[in-house]
């Protein structure tokens, strides 16, 4: 029961604070800091938001890696 409780404020902060993110897309604001931290709290608690978090980092990480763009393949990989 209390788990339940728990996964029920999660998710109702979560997506309070992931759909004042996506307003702020619109909005003068932050979007790009408050949709992460909506995503952060949800995936506290639930395997898809950590999964979109992943992904989201991964490809920050990728676009922000030095030289711009994609990675070369490895000497030999042709």
């Amino acid at each position: 029961m209390l788990r339940q409780a728990r996964r029920l404020v999660v998710a109702v902060i979560g997506g309070t604070v992931l759909a004042i993110g996506v307003a702020l897309l619109v909005l003068p604001g932050p979007a790009f800091v408050v949709i992460p931290l909506g995503l952060a709290i949800l995936a506290t608690e639930f395997v898809w938001a950590r999964r979109v978090l992943d992904r989201a980092r991964a490809e920050i990480r990728r676009r922000t890696r030095p030289g711009g763009g994609p990675a070369a393949p490895p000497p030999g990989a042709y």
